[in-house]
């Protein structure tokens, strides 16, 4: 049977919070890309259109910027999220609970910092839970019908300190950026047993060229370009039991694989932003939360200094340098 990869990113332009980059695997049984999973869950989860138009229609899985806008709430995305880990056996029901089922690998560094550390509300923050297991029930039956697997969905969250140091690592932004991808990326697949893998990622940084950073990656493979431009460039790789193919297309996030790690990035990324406004905005009475955007951040960044500089919080682990 096929394997699906889909991957996005949330936080990639901020000066707070993390950088979250996340995947998913999917195995199905009768298409080799993702571009039509819409089609084939249609009964449960609808299209991008009707996203936009109607988002309580079914169970919405679409592109988080469709979902979730600053200062909404979080419901739509907690509605996708506990469908899918439901499938996954993943109940999460605390703040930490989410960060051990998406990105396990992070809690250590997640822990270290401040804001983080003692951060621990319930969730979900705005879904109805009441609604949460019909949900999951839909989903379930849904993706039995369409012979649909989700095997696997999984974040990597980069919190400042590290980022910089990527940053000065990799000689881009998008550089970076394109690393963390195809390191999950890589990290996915290698317990996969024989069979065609899709992977569609969203364009990095406006990036149309991809083969020598795969080649990075996957040193044993030989690199097959199948095409670069401003919308698309695809390469294939692999011998004829375990061909890869792997594409980075622009507005990726309108097929179902990328769209739902576009979820789990930006929601990760959102309970990352609510515990570092929280331990602000307690210690400095009338300070206004941020997304962390530029433009705010600095704003943000210069009423907490006094505060910063009395509790001896070191500017590398809350300022992102790009």
């Amino acid at each position: 049977m096929p394997y699906l990869i889909g991957t996005d990113e949330a936080g990639y332009g901020p000066n707070f919070g993390p950088l979250v980059v996340s995947v998913t695997l999917w195995q199905v049984g009768d298409a080799a890309s993702g571009r039509d999973l819409y089609e084939q869950l249609d009964a449960v989860v609808p299209t991008r259109r009707e996203v936009a138009e109607k988002p309580n229609a079914r169970i919405a899985i679409a592109d988080s910027k469709t979902l979730y806008h600053s200062g909404a709430g979080l419901q739509h995305l907690e509605r996708a999220l506990w469908a899918v880990w439901d499938l996954l056996g993943q109940h999460p029901r605390i703040w930490l609970d989410v960060w051990k089922v998406l990105a396990a690998d992070s809690l250590d560094a997640l822990t270290a910092i401040p804001w983080y550390a003692a951060y621990d509300p319930p969730v979900p923050f705005d879904a109805d839970p009441s609604e949460l297991e019909p949900l999951s029930t839909a989903l379930r039956k849904g993706f039995a019908a369409a012979n649909v697997q989700l095997l696997k969905l999984q974040s990597r969250p980069v919190f400042p300190e590290q980022f910089n140091e990527l940053l000065e690592a990799n000689d881009s932004k998008g550089s970076m950026l394109s690393h963390l991808t195809l390191d999950l990326v890589a990290r996915t697949m290698q317990s996969l047993e024989n069979g065609p893998i899709s992977v569609l990622c969203d364009k990095h940084g406006g990036r149309n060229r991809y083969a020598r950073l795969l080649s990075e990656h996957f040193p044993d493979a030989l690199i097959e370009i199948h095409g670069e431009g401003r919308k698309q460039s695809v390469y294939c790789f692999g011998p004829a039991e375990r061909r890869v193919e792997i594409g980075f297309q622009s507005k990726a996030e309108s097929h179902l694989p990328v769209a739902l790690a576009s979820v789990a990035s930006k929601y990760l990324r959102e309970l990352a932003m609510r515990a570092l406004n929280a331990f602000w905005c307690e210690r400095i009475p009338g300070l206004q939360p941020t997304a962390g955007y530029p433009q705010d951040a600095k704003r943000f960044r210069q009423a907490v200094a006094a505060t910063q500089k009395q509790w001896g919080i070191d500017d590398r682990i809350l300022w992102r340098n790009k």
